[in-house]
């Protein structure tokens, strides 16, 4: 698609991997200048115990071809989220064109098989710390350059484009409260040229999902062993191209505070996952998932 996002900035907080990688390298293949933020570099861990780094992400994102620029940030933590604002305000004239709130931290604090009255409580509040304040925390400072230049776009993601329960307590506040920071946030930026929303990936092939079913990218296929589901998976530059078209998209403003997904967005824009198919987790879902179907392999 040619560079498109040529010149324009990006910070994509939460880029270690998985969802926040992908929307980075994606953006940076567009053309543009990504800060790639996140709490693990190759000096030190996270809380995560993840191998992947932030260093990793922005050659990536270089090496696609745009510009990848490593910060370490700690989002729960206004100082260092203000002096990332500060940075790109400093080092890019004010610009600010894409803000990607990507922060989540949750996987080690979700439980899935117990009532919320016997999830752990400090789990489950640390787990919207990790998982909300940090995107409140992230917009509030970053999102004043947007307004002081009269447009750019913030895209929340999140898990699911619906009210429908997510599966565990802690986890669905979690994921909805993002959807419905993306709603207030296109409330009180529609005056100024902002633009805010929500969006989902499918099923995601991120790195976890691949170790977790003892898989690579090369032959994951195999996991459907475990979870016949995964047939219907879709990689993290899937729902990166959908971040990328959307900043691309002159009007944009149409989707302003709409909770979309990378399959809705795939038919709009015309883009498909790495393996030239078109992956509809919404349709699989309704129609095998929800549906009882024999399953197919959802990447029309």
């Amino acid at each position: 698609m040619g560079q498109p996002l040529e010149g324009k900035v990006a910070v994509v907080a939460g880029a270690t991997r998985g969802a926040g990688r992908g929307i980075a390298v994606q953006l940076g293949a567009a053309g543009a200048t990504v800060y790639a933020t996140g709490r693990t570099t190759r000096a030190g861990g996270s809380p995560m115990g993840r191998a992947e780094t932030i260093e990793e992400t922005a050659e990536l994102v270089t090496a696609a071809g745009g510009h990848g620029i490593a910060v370490q940030v700690d989002h729960l933590d206004p100082a260092q989220v203000k002096n990332l604002a500060e940075r790109v305000a400093r080092e890019q004239d004010g610009r600010l064109d894409v803000l990607v709130n990507d922060i989540w931290g949750g996987d080690p604090l979700t439980r899935w098989d117990v009532p919320f009255y016997e999830h752990p409580l400090e789990d489950g509040l640390r787990l919207h710390e990790t998982a909300v304040h940090t995107h409140i925390i992230t917009s509030w400072h970053l999102v004043p350059l947007m307004v002081a230049r009269g447009g750019g776009l913030v895209v929340e993601i999140t898990d699911g484009d619906s009210l429908d329960y997510r599966g565990s307590f802690f986890y669905d506040l979690a994921k909805v409260s993002v959807m419905r920071l993306a709603v207030a946030q296109a409330k009180e930026l529609s005056g100024h040229g902002v633009t805010a929303l929500s969006l989902t990936p499918g099923f995601l092939r991120s790195e976890a999902m691949l170790d977790h079913f003892g898989v690579t990218e090369d032959d994951w296929r195999a996991g459907t062993a475990k979870d016949p589901h995964f047939i219907a998976s879709e990689t993290p530059a899937y729902v990166g191209r959908a971040v990328a078209a959307l900043a691309a998209d002159p009007e944009v403003a149409r989707w302003s505070g709409q909770a979309l997904s990378s399959w809705r967005l795939a038919k709009e824009y015309g883009f498909r996952d790495t393996d030239g198919t078109r992956p509809d987790w919404g349709r699989y879902m309704e129609e095998v998932v929800l549906g009882g179907q024999e399953p197919g392999d959802g990447r029309r």
